[in-house]
């Protein structure tokens, strides 16, 4: 036990980085845990836009949308989301709803407010669209 209390006296700095780094994975994990949506995967995307009528709810800019979406993907931007203003997706509060960004970061406020606002099933595309292409799974062009 002494040695482990002047290695880390002598280390204080490289002591609290790990210290630090502990303390931000058991932050993830909790956060990840008590989230009200569930991240999945492509596989699972597609699983869902095929057998359970899950609704895709693309929130990135208009440019960014009309450059490549998933097919039949709702536009509607964080900020409506925020608003309350949800259009179309009003009628599908008990399907699988399946937020979408670029990179999967952004999506997580969204899904948490539709989570709030009472829709049931809601989920984040791990990693976005980035993934989507990665897996080679075909986007609409154009305004839809």
């Amino acid at each position: 036990m002494q040695e482990y209390i002047a290695f880390f006296q002598e280390n204080m700095i490289l002591s609290l980085v790990w210290v630090g780094l502990l303390i931000a994975l058991i932050a993830s994990i909790v956060k990840s845990a008590t989230a009200a949506y569930k991240e999945i995967t492509v596989s699972e995307v597609t699983t869902l836009l095929n057998r359970e009528n899950g609704v895709v709810v693309d929130i990135r800019t208009k440019d960014e949308y009309r450059k490549g979406h998933i097919t039949d993907a709702l536009h509607i931007l964080p900020s409506d989301i925020k608003a309350g203003s949800f259009g179309n997706l009003e009628n599908h509060k008990s399907d699988p709803i399946i937020v979408v960004c670029k990179s999967g970061q952004t999506a997580q406020e969204s899904a948490n407010l539709l989570a709030k606002a009472g829709f049931e099933k809601v989920s984040v595309l791990k990693n976005g669209l980035i993934a989507w292409n990665e897996a080679n799974l075909p986007l609409v062009k154009g305004k839809k």
